[in-house]
């Protein structure tokens, strides 16, 4: 059954995210540890997904999110504004020193052939851990302003004990008023230092074949045996991942693979795919994909859509794309990389 999904005209947004946007420090070709000067983006895991949806495809989105109100806090606001999405901000006061709230800070180097990519987040005490559900007035977004698309994940649930249940303050909401929900199950071991042993083997209960604990390398099939599990576990309609296989920091096999309606559709593999960027791959994938079901399509062109932008949101730095939707389609068709003239 195909997935339904409001019209346009009866909702303010294509999409909606519900998510951290982080500074980005990015030390370009040096090392974060020597570095002496840092590019700064913004960025963040479900945020990622609104902005490509947005600045590559052209759609109405929106995100949720909270900042500490200083001048931190106002940069980032700036660099969302150069985005595109408009934003839905619960501003927290400052406390003048960062005692009580911050703003979260992300030091990413994108590494180099064997030297591989490294993170150094700084997130402790954000304004948008400390989020409640009472905070933001869901009824009015998606009931009397309408979103056609909500998308949150692990990340954001990670962030404090607090946020997972306003994740599902904002996801009961949303399919309370018939918005498709997406989850994007990011997990960042260094997020996850709470729960008990119970949590732990509930979460991970869904083994991977052939998985060893790098995830260096894992065959399609053992995906779609996975995924067939999941789906007569939960009553998802679609699932979605990126396959990817890290030669080096700089060569990547790329591909991606979606389960819609009891079919598996995989997109074309792209081998040796050159990285000059890996941050924020999968949330363009998942922009792309998004993209393809919010038009109208088909999940073999939707999973085609995510693969492609994927693969050219990694050609340039920052954690968010900067490619064109013509860009997409061309790459879609197997244009190569000739100079534009």
């Amino acid at each position: 059954m195909p997935l339904k999904i409001k019209s346009k005209d009866q909702c303010r947004w294509d999409e909606l995210s519900l998510g951290e946007v982080m500074l980005r420090f990015d030390p370009g070709d040096h090392r974060i540890a020597t570095t002496r000067r840092f590019e700064v983006f913004e960025g963040g895991g479900e945020y990622n997904v609104a902005r490509g949806l947005k600045r590559c495809f052209g759609l109405d989105t929106a995100h949720v999110t909270a900042l500490a109100d200083n001048p931190v806090g106002r940069l980032v606001e700036d660099l969302m504004y150069q985005g595109g999405v408009h934003q839905l901000v619960r501003w927290v006061p400052d406390d003048g020193v960062g005692r009580t709230v911050r703003n979260g800070l992300n030091f990413v180097e994108r590494g180099f052939g064997i030297r591989a990519a490294l993170g150094c987040s700084d997130r402790g005490h954000t304004a948008i851990s400390q989020l409640k559900p009472d905070d933001f007035d869901w009824e009015e977004i998606f009931g009397k302003q309408g979103v056609r698309w909500f998308h949150a994940g692990g990340i954001f649930c990670a962030l404090s004990e607090g946020t997972p249940e306003v994740a599902a303050a904002a996801m009961k909401a949303a399919r309370k008023h018939g918005t498709i929900v997406s989850y994007d199950l990011n997990y960042r071991d260094s997020l996850w230092k709470f729960g008990n042993e119970e949590d732990f083997s509930a979460a991970l209960g869904f083994e991977i074949t052939g998985m060893d604990e790098h995830i260096s390398s894992i065959e399609v099939e053992a995906f779609k045996q996975m995924i067939e599990r999941v789906v007569k576990e939960f009553p998802f309609q679609v699932v979605a991942t990126t396959l990817r296989k890290a030669k080096t920091a700089t060569v990547n096999d790329w591909g991606a693979i979606c389960y819609a309606d009891g079919v598996f559709y995989e997109a074309k593999n792209r081998e040796n795919l050159e990285i000059y960027d890996r941050v924020g791959g999968g949330d363009s994938f998942a922009s792309g994909l998004i993209y393809g079901f919010l038009s109208g399509q088909g999940p073999q062109w939707a999973v085609e859509c995510g693969a492609a932008h994927g693969a050219l949101a990694m050609t340039t730095p920052g954690d968010t794309t900067m490619v064109t939707l013509k860009e997409v389609m061309q790459l879609m068709k197997g244009s190569g990389a000739r100079i534009a003239r």
